[in-house]
């Protein structure tokens, strides 16, 4: 059974960070560092982006908006300050800033059935996707047609209906949009994650950290791994980084929770990196081989999409 979004909200994203990468040289010091095509971003423009290893596995996942100073990244709080630490490191010589912009702006995010209407009441207007709209101080930009994250004034949403976190990580969920969190870090290539669906990767740009790596398993076909979304009924929630099983891998993992949330209609909602084979054969199990089911509810063309 597929779930209805709900009725529009406002949902606080304070669980979020905001880092502020800004520079004569931040454009090129971020093409050569994220998965993403950086160069190709306008003053408003968005995208979904990566950051990984030399070994092409991914540190973190994370929304860059473009503004006229420079870029603004929002990424979850709880790597945020290790990934601006690490992405320091790499700045030497180039002339680049990189800050905790958290405490100058506060972040929403507006998503259900309407929600397009909450943005044009505030923002006089609905952002195109990966687009974004200003007035009054405030940010709207649009992920897709039914979800917008905006930045401004603790004020901005005033007035919306107001939502909870797990009801925006849920509407990511189901755009199919993988956050990495500290105990998913390293565990997945990008295509993995179909980070590629989502905007995240340009095959066209040139070197990043892993870059060779994801081209080859772009190229080559090795992909082994795609990710889904899966439904669990269990009481429990499942958690980031756990492991799914499938009777064709017997006591061998199968698969990782990447996030999941409650939903809306009981149970909870899940995106998951599997082995295709398991995703195919649509028994997965959570964490143990004989623990509860996972109901595919949607996975990649090449894994048998439903």
């Amino acid at each position: 059974m597929f779930c209805p979004m709900p009725s529009a909200f406002a949902a606080d994203l304070s669980h979020n960070a905001l880092v502020a990468v800004t520079g004569d040289d931040a454009r090129p010091f971020l093409q050569g560092q994220f998965t993403s095509d950086v160069e190709a971003l306008g003053v408003g423009d968005a995208q979904w982006s990566g950051w990984c290893t030399a070994k092409g596995r991914l540190v973190a996942t994370f929304l860059v908006l473009r503004r006229a100073n420079g870029f603004l990244l929002m990424l979850p709080a709880e790597i945020a300050a290790a990934f601006a630490k690490r992405l320091s490191m790499f700045v030497l010589r180039s002339k680049v800033k990189i800050a905790d912009a958290s405490g100058e702006l506060a972040r929403f995010g507006i998503a259900g059935e309407g929600a397009a209407s909450l943005v044009r009441a505030r923002w006089g207007g609905v952002p195109a996707p990966m687009k974004s709209l200003e007035r009054d101080g405030a940010t709207c930009v649009a992920i897709d047609e039914e979800r917008f994250v905006a930045f401004g004034a603790a004020a901005l949403a005033a007035g919306f209906p107001r939502g909870t976190q797990d009801q925006w990580e849920w509407a990511l969920i189901q755009a199919g949009v993988p956050v990495v969190l500290a105990a998913t870090q390293e565990a997945f290539v990008p295509q993995m994650a179909n980070l590629e669906l989502v905007g995240g990767v340009s095959f066209k740009k040139g070197c990043y950290p892993g870059q060779e790596i994801v081209a080859r398993t772009q190229y080559r076909g090795i992909l082994k791994r795609r990710m889904a979304l899966a439904h669990v009924g269990a009481g429990e929630r499942p958690q980031p980084g756990q492991n799914v099983y499938s009777a064709a891998f017997g006591e061998q993992s199968a698969g990782t929770i990447v996030n999941a949330a409650p939903s809306p209609a009981g149970g909870y909602d899940a995106l998951v990196v599997a082995q295709v084979e398991s995703l195919e054969r649509g028994d997965l199990r959570w964490k143990s081989p004989d623990g509860p089911a996972m109901e595919i509810r949607r996975a990649p063309a090449s894994a048998g999409a439903v």
